[in-house]
């Protein structure tokens, strides 16, 4: 009974610490969007190494689990691994934001999207990013025994019922403490994606529960601009 309680205290704790990682990923970047960070006539990596200093100023985060990215126009087609080069942000641009700080030993992995000007598609797919999120996660809320494979799979229809693509082959994975759950490309156990088919709801080799991001990469590519949507799924 002793094992059990403390087991229920360390993963109350885990649960807490990742929820307070977001909080302040969150206020970040709300931060960014105050402060106009993400403007016309500025670099990806210059507004990159903003978002890093800013994070500094406001957190003393030093770190990152992943590396930073910022991309524009047509560079938001471009999923997770790819590399383009850098580009200057346009007047009239759509803008992604996908950073993954640590906070006191704890992961955040959080991405928003942010519209520059009127173009009525851009800000529409800025609007349909957190309703297929939500949406997303009900679906996974509603199914106990839910893997990977079945939530990329509903993930991709809603996606396709609001007018657009997936712009990755997964939609989310594990997150944790700092270095977190081993995750390359081989593990398919630790992505949304539609070779895993290992029930998402489960415990880590370290008998802890698995807690998991959800990613909403949404892309036209007849119009060459995607948008970016990113945040905790399981708390």
């Amino acid at each position: 009974m002793v094992t059990v309680g403390l087991m229920a205290d360390d993963e109350s704790t885990r649960a807490a610490r990742l929820l307070d990682a977001q909080a302040k990923a969150a206020r970040l970047f709300a931060e960014i969007e105050e402060r106009g960070l993400v403007a016309p006539g500025e670099g990806e990596r210059d507004v990159s190494d903003r978002i890093r200093d800013l994070a500094n100023e406001l957190f003393g985060t030093t770190r990152h689990w992943h590396k930073r990215i910022v991309r524009s126009g047509p560079n938001t087609l471009m999923p997770y691994r790819e590399n383009p080069p850098d580009r200057v942000i346009g007047a009239d641009d759509i803008v992604f934001a996908d950073f993954g700080p640590i906070f006191e030993e704890y992961e955040a992995d959080f991405g928003r999207t942010f519209v520059l000007g009127d173009d009525r598609v851009k800000h529409r797919l800025h609007q349909d990013l957190p309703k297929v999120f939500a949406a997303g996660r009900r679906f996974f809320e509603a199914d106990p025994e839910i893997t990977g494979a079945r939530l990329y799979a509903e993930v991709e229809r809603l996606a396709v019922l609001a007018g657009w693509e997936l712009g990755g082959w997964h939609a989310g994975h594990l997150v944790g403490e700092f270095p977190h759950e081993w995750i390359d490309g081989a593990d398919t156990e630790s992505y949304v994606a539609p070779a895993n088919d290992t029930p998402m709801r489960r415990t880590d080799k370290a008998g802890r529960r698995c807690h998991w991001i959800l990613e909403i990469h949404l892309v036209d590519r007849e119009r060459e601009f995607g948008g970016f949507y990113e945040e905790l799924l399981t708390l």
